[in-house]
């Protein structure tokens, strides 16, 4: 397997599409309308509920800005909301480079567009376990998948993606994005990766934790029929 090992980059990165898919929903009500402020032409790309938070926040804006990511990969979501983001057009306008034509190349085969900015928070697993009476079942549902994948992905291409994994950095972001004609540094690209790595860190010790701790006798007596 060969590595590519990228030499030229850009430090000021503009913000042109971004991907949003949050359970915590707190801090959008100013966060959307604050991206669309600095860009104009931006483009949103949501799931879910996320979707239609972000659409009620922007009312006719959205029309101009906000598309549902099922529309942009061509694929319904799953049902249940099992597979959203888990599609190669994403995955290209994440990890693609710059200034390497092979992979704009793949970007203009596939119609992807690169993606500049995730933000993305996960499916609330340690508040799950935490409630009184939680089942091996619900807390199994509630391992979140497509979104560390996007997180990871963001934070590894940090030479021009943003990852944003906390509503408490939207006025930060914000701040640089009109002061800068909405563009990201590669200081705050950088510092952004590094908290997005540790949160994913931090999610999936407390799977492994959980499942260390759960015997096979409770996840087994919780399903009323096994084949």
């Amino acid at each position: 397997m060969s590595i590519n090992i990228v030499k030229k980059i850009d430090d000021l990165v503009k913000v042109n599409t971004v991907l949003i898919s949050v359970s915590d929903k707190t801090g959008l009500e100013d966060f959307a309308p604050g991206l669309v402020k600095a860009n104009p032409n931006i483009r949103i790309l949501s799931t879910g509920g996320t979707y239609k938070k972000i659409e009620q926040i922007l009312g006719k804006k959205a029309e101009k800005v906000l598309t549902p990511v099922s529309e942009y990969t061509g694929q319904p979501e799953t049902q249940g909301g099992l597979v959203k983001t888990l599609d190669f057009k994403i995955y290209l306008g994440l990890l693609t480079e710059t200034h390497n034509p092979d992979h704009q190349a793949d970007l203009k085969r596939t119609g992807a567009v690169p993606i500049n900015m995730v933000v993305v928070n996960l499916y609330p697993f340690q508040q799950t376990i935490e409630a009184a009476n939680v089942t091996p079942e619900k807390a199994r549902g509630n391992i979140d998948i497509g979104g560390p994948c996007m997180i990871r992905a963001a934070a590894k291409n940090f030479i021009r993606v943003t990852s944003v994994v906390d509503p408490k950095d939207y006025p930060k972001i914000l701040e640089e994005l009109e002061s800068m004609e909405s563009m990201t540094s590669l200081e705050t690209r950088i510092s952004l990766a590094k908290k997005a790595f540790f949160h994913t860190a931090g999610y999936d010790q407390a799977i492994a934790n959980y499942l260390r701790e759960t015997s096979f006798n409770d996840i087994q007596g919780a399903y009323e029929e096994i084949l």
